[in-house]
């Protein structure tokens, strides 16, 4: 003998759950995919994590070739890309330049990913 009948109910003129928080625009979309474009490289990321150990997540260049095991040129360019997207922060002493973290870079992109 079958059970009772349930009644479906159906949502009012949405089939799919309700935004919780606005979407990024296309214009936000772009520019993001873009800033995690220059960390979507194994060496930079590599190189991230070394300035974010290092004491006062700062390091100076000559402490990042070796641990890469990659020519200084292209290290620098790393380094470029990096600067330019916002992440370091890059400053002169004497004959050598220091990278530090940018305080607050990470948290754009953290706070995108978090629901």
């Amino acid at each position: 003998m079958p059970g009772p009948a349930l009644d479906v109910i159906q949502p009012a003129g949405a089939c799919c759950a309700p935004l919780q928080r606005e979407p990024l625009a296309a214009a936000e979309a772009e520019d993001l995919a873009r800033t995690m474009k220059a960390l979507a490289d194994p060496a930079r990321l590599r190189l991230l994590s070394i300035v974010a150990a290092s004491e006062g997540q700062e390091a100076c260049v000559c402490d990042l070739i070796d641990p890469l095991g990659l020519a200084q040129p292209t290290v620098s360019h790393h380094l470029r890309v990096l600067t330019e997207a916002g992440f370091l922060a890059r400053s002169k002493r004497g004959t050598w330049a220091y990278y530090a973290l940018v305080p607050g870079a990470l948290d754009r992109i953290a706070d995108v990913l978090r629901p």
